[in-house]
């Protein structure tokens, strides 16, 4: 027989508050956050779903104009964080909300037939949740590109404006690239600045 102490503690066990990791449909992190919120106030469940997060850490884009765009990037495409305190009822509004998988956690496998298990949710600890939040404030700037290697680009300035050629190596910490440019009727590697090329389509 379990003591009225006993009980107690294992009751404010169940009650304490961690954070999980959920799967969600690629591109859909903020519409799963915001609609997920708005459920846990219809279902009177905000006193356990108590925050949805989307770690990012800042970055640069690069569009086709050559101009760099500061954008936040998510650092865990298609997953979202949420600090609660699980109970059935708060894993029944979570698995039911639209786009989302299902929870990060040990997979019970199917005595019969192919599908999935059963997925038990498994806390991050507090080593890991520090680190990911970490991460996102002090990430280093990265910037996207929207070029590869392999792309051919048009100049539009500088020296060898209006010429063609194909991109051999994309420094995006740096903001250039390297190019083969057929100059005089051979390939030339030459430098150039993300902003001075256009992506030929």
């Amino acid at each position: 027989m379990v003591s009225t102490t006993e009980h107690e503690e294992h009751s404010e066990e169940k009650r304490q508050e961690r954070w999980y990791t959920v799967q969600v449909a690629s591109g859909c992190e903020n519409k799963v956050q915001s609609t997920l919120m708005q459920r846990a106030i219809a279902l009177d469940v905000q006193d356990r779903i108590l925050e949805v997060a989307i770690p990012k850490r800042p970055g640069y884009k690069v569009g086709k104009d050559g101009k760099r765009q500061q954008i936040e990037e998510k650092i865990f495409p298609g997953y979202v964080l949420i600090r609660m305190v699980l109970d059935d009822e708060v894993w029944q509004v979570i698995k039911s909300t639209p786009n989302v998988i299902n929870f990060v956690g040990n997979e019970e496998r199917r005595a019969v037939g192919r599908g999935r298990g059963h997925v038990t949710p498994r806390p991050l600890s507090a080593s890991e949740v520090h680190r990911i939040f970490k991460t996102a404030e002090v990430e280093e700037v990265t910037v996207k590109v929207d070029m590869a290697e392999g792309d051919k680009i048009e100049v539009l300035s500088g020296p060898f404006q209006g010429f063609h050629g194909e991109v051999v190596e994309v420094s995006p910490e740096r903001g250039k690239l390297k190019a083969l440019i057929s100059i005089f009727g051979r390939d030339t590697p030459v430098e150039l600045e993300f902003n001075q090329v256009e992506k030929e389509v």
